[in-house]
């Protein structure tokens, strides 16, 4: 039986009357047309689907919608501000980490998500951070690059 569920979706309040357990990926993709967040394993091991919940990155493949509701969700659709791109978009296109970026919003929800908790995490960190977020083009160490200049970025520039 459908429901209405009530969110923030990227900063505007959010009502949807859809089915509680549909996944809250398919519910972005195929309702609210956001196809910036990825289908990629389905089952929550591979990263592609990373929104922020609370600011938390998290899985959107496995979680159904009704567990959104009340709560703030951000798509990477939704990260930038004022068409200016966020610390970690930019440096994901200043240091070109990406190949073929389909794993890059997923890295790039939960490299922001990581860094909204701590801004000045090490090299060490951010690889143990990201080591759930699979890319099978090769680009982690662009990748790690770009996140180490976002943290800058994020600090200040320091």
């Amino acid at each position: 039986m459908e429901e209405k569920i009530r969110f923030t979706l990227n900063g505007k309040k959010t009502e949807i009357t859809t089915e509680p357990n549909q996944t809250l990926l398919w519910v972005l993709r195929n309702q609210l047309g956001l196809t910036g967040t990825k289908y990629g394993c389905g089952t929550g091991f591979c990263g592609a689907c990373t929104v922020l919940i609370n600011r938390e990155p998290s899985r959107s493949c496995m979680l159904p919608v009704s567990d959104v509701a009340g709560k703030n969700v951000v798509t990477i659709e939704g990260l930038s501000r004022n068409g200016k791109l966020h610390p970690v978009q930019q440096a994901f296109v200043d240091h070109d980490a990406l190949q073929c970026g389909y794993c890059t919003p997923g890295m790039i929800m939960t490299a922001a998500g990581m860094l909204l908790k701590n801004p000045s995490l090490t090299r060490e960190q951010i690889i143990e951070g990201l080591e759930n977020n699979l890319c099978r083009c090769g680009a982690h160490t662009r990748i790690i690059d770009a996140v180490e200049t976002a943290a800058k970025e994020m600090q200040g520039g320091k």
